[in-house]
């Protein structure tokens, strides 16, 4: 059988529809939202909301939060190349076992190490009894702050180097390091913010409690195949390369999660790629787009080869040094520019090509929605590119 043909075209079309870019594909289900990009980036805690309300009908911030805080139907937790996302259950459960697992090892042994440097004669003994210490409290009283914990534990608060001793050595409260390693762990997991939903610090709950039957078990293999299909449904067709990257996985575990769903092999711009056996076949024609997405949005953030929707020579205006993405202007499935909110509030934005003034004059309404629903919140970007700078001037 031929190897079929999928071109920029066809791939810029997917990314519109399937990433709930197009007015039809909308909706106000925000865990839909978030199942269908399989995750929601929230390192930057703006983002997972810009995201989400970017694809609803009917653009709000709060059904995020109660979806996080009161229905508990998403969960916050660090998986994939050690970032922190906003998962549907199932899909948590997937990445946890598939990613999380093998960085919470590299976790543990760090903070070892870190507690050895500190002074603790036995770390090992001394991180199991504080981490039964903190799950305990938790269970009994939480969600609690980092903070918190370490006033109703303060043995648990004892400082330990944070650095290596260089010029950058510093120190820490050994209990916010064992919180970050349960983190991983899948014992803990981090809920309602101590300020408002831009804030980045969290209190933190027993995940059994939160999360009903908690990271349960699962098979390494099993998971990342489970992982790998849900990927390829969101962001198909995709490199290997590709999805190694996002995924953080070595070449064996993407080579076998391919096997284990049965990708096809497609042949793109920039070589083989990939998309599940259900997904061959070409999809419609996507209606004229225009969005504004935040920095690390997943259509920015979902592939290391980006060439399909964004032009090479953008890269170093819309993306940080370290490969962050900054917020973008999408029109019709490719990115075109950035955006910055400014301190009086007013989006600004800055096309980077020509896209005509039908998407123009989308782009602007978009802004105007987007001052609209921020209102008085005034927010920086956690990993601005050169173009927010240039315009915040």
């Amino acid at each position: 059988m031929a190897i079929r043909t999928i071109d920029i075209a066809e791939r810029r079309a997917r990314l519109a529809l399937r990433h709930r870019h197009a007015v039809s594909a909308r909706t106000d289900d925000v865990v839909a939202i978030a199942d269908d990009l399989v995750a929601l980036h929230s390192t930057d805690p703006v983002t997972v909301h810009l995201s989400a309300a970017a694809r609803m009908r009917a653009p709000a911030l709060e059904p995020l939060g109660a979806a996080l805080y009161e229905e508990r139907s998403l969960v916050r937790h660090h998986a994939m190349r050690r970032t922190l996302w906003v998962f549907g259950h199932e899909t948590a459960r997937l990445a946890h076992h598939a990613s999380t697992t093998t960085i919470a090892a590299v976790q543990r042994r760090n903070a070892l190490s870190m507690l050895a440097a500190g002074g603790v004669a036995d770390p090992g003994s001394w991180l199991d009894a504080a981490a039964a210490d903190v799950d305990a409290l938790l269970r009994e009283a939480g969600p609690l702050t980092a903070r918190e914990i370490g006033t109703r534990l303060p043995e648990l608060a004892r400082p330990i180097p944070v650095g290596g001793g260089g010029a950058h050595a510093t120190t820490m409260a050994a209990h916010t390091r064992v919180l970050l390693v349960l983190g991983f762990e899948g014992r803990v997991i981090r809920t309602r913010p101590t300020g408002t939903w831009i804030n980045g610090q969290y209190r933190w709950a027993s995940a059994e409690q939160w999360l009903p039957g908690g990271f349960g078990e699962g098979d390494v293999r099993t998971a990342a195949a489970g992982l790998a299909r849900r990927w390829l449904r969101a962001f198909g067709p995709g490199t290997r390369t590709d999805l190694q990257w996002w995924a953080g996985w070595t070449v064996a575990v993407t080579k076998a999660a391919l096997a284990d769903v049965g990708a096809v092999e497609v042949e793109l711009d920039e070589g083989p790629g990939w998309v599940l056996p259900d997904d061959v076949d070409p999809v419609p024609d996507a209606p004229p787009t225009a969005r504004l997405l935040p920095g690390l949005d997943p259509s920015t953030m979902g592939w290391k080869q980006r060439g399909f929707h964004l032009d090479p020579a953008h890269v170093p205006v819309l993306f940080d040094r370290n490969g962050n993405g900054g917020p973008t202007l999408w029109v019709d499935g490719r990115i075109v520019g950035g955006w910055v909110q400014r301190r009086d509030g007013t989006i600004a934005m800055q096309l980077l090509e020509d896209v005509g003034a039908r998407a123009r004059a989308a782009l602007e309404e978009h802004a105007g929605e987007l001052e609209a629903l921020l209102g008085d919140v005034r927010f920086t970007v956690r990993f601005p590119a050169p173009l927010q700078a240039q315009l915040l001037g």
